[in-house]
């Protein structure tokens, strides 16, 4: 199984001059924890996630709360809080080296890359999700018993 296999195609993205807030809001209509933060040039120059943000607010609340009115909400850029120069994977290397890097890093996403495009993300969940479709199919499977009592 590779990336390209269970990691989620053309992801929602942010730009790095954008204001905190806008992260926040595609987070929750998304409902995802993890964006690629893209260049006006069109060029991945980091990743911002739930956690970046939580800890920029000194909150614990971030998906939970109206932050609309908050003023660093509005005047904080993204580029500001986000991870820069993140770790990525190709869409052709195997699943097993993305949890890797994932366990690794201790990081919880990684953009997908084909040269110099972003073709995806894939992040715990999608790791998580492919183990347990796994697990399914391999309990969906009868257990053949030879009949030579070995």
């Amino acid at each position: 199984m590779n990336v390209v296999d269970i990691m989620t195609h053309n992801p929602i993205t942010v730009m790095s001059d954008q204001p905190l807030g806008t992260a926040l809001a595609l987070m929750a209509s998304h409902t995802c924890k993890h964006l690629p933060v893209m260049s006006r040039s069109h060029h991945l120059v980091g990743v911002i996630s739930d956690r970046d943000i939580r800890y920029a607010l000194e909150s614990p609340y971030t998906l939970d709360t109206d932050w609309s009115n908050h003023q660093h909400v509005r005047n904080t850029k993204i580029s500001q809080v986000m991870t820069a120069a993140p770790i990525i994977v190709e869409p052709q290397a195997p699943a097993k080296m993305a949890a890797e890097l994932m366990l690794t890093h201790r990081i919880g996403c990684l953009p997908v890359m084909r040269a110099e495009t972003l073709v995806g993300i894939i992040t715990r969940s999608d790791i998580l999700i492919a183990f347990m479709t796994l697990l399914q199919r391999d309990e969906a499977i009868p257990i053949k018993r030879s009949n030579s009592g070995i």
